[in-house]
């Protein structure tokens, strides 16, 4: 299976546990890998048959903007529902890093993957 991907989208955010984070926006880092069948869009170089990046990127930043949480897992589970129901996305790795979280980390975050990656294929 193809995959598209989107890799280093940064996004401000409202995400955190304390009440300081709830009153700030934060800047995390997405990553998203989602299988697709690009031979599909490629066979005429149409749009509309392939995952749109731009829009996808958009949509990721109006989600965790819309849909404030505490925890980067309760985003990340709900980001990879929402991408898969809203594009038809048979399966997704979603990494949410939260740079600067933790003294002397580059990042920290949470990796998930979800659905199917050959979805047609018997196992």
């Amino acid at each position: 299976m193809d995959k598209v991907f989107i890799k280093g989208l940064h996004i401000q955010t409202t995400i955190g546990f304390f009440q300081w984070e709830k009153e700030i926006k934060q800047t995390l880092v997405i990553d998203v890998a989602m299988a697709w069948d690009t031979a599909k869009a490629a066979e005429n170089d149409e749009l509309a048959k392939t995952l749109d990046y731009a829009e996808i990127s958009i949509a990721i930043e109006t989600f965790a903007n819309d849909n404030p949480v505490d925890l980067i897992e309760t985003l990340a589970e709900r980001m990879a529902v929402f991408l898969m129901s809203q594009f038809h996305i048979p399966w997704l790795q979603l990494t949410i890093g939260k740079p600067g979280a933790v003294h002397n980390a580059a990042t920290v975050g949470v990796e998930i993957e979800r659905g199917q990656l050959n979805p047609n294929k018997s196992s």
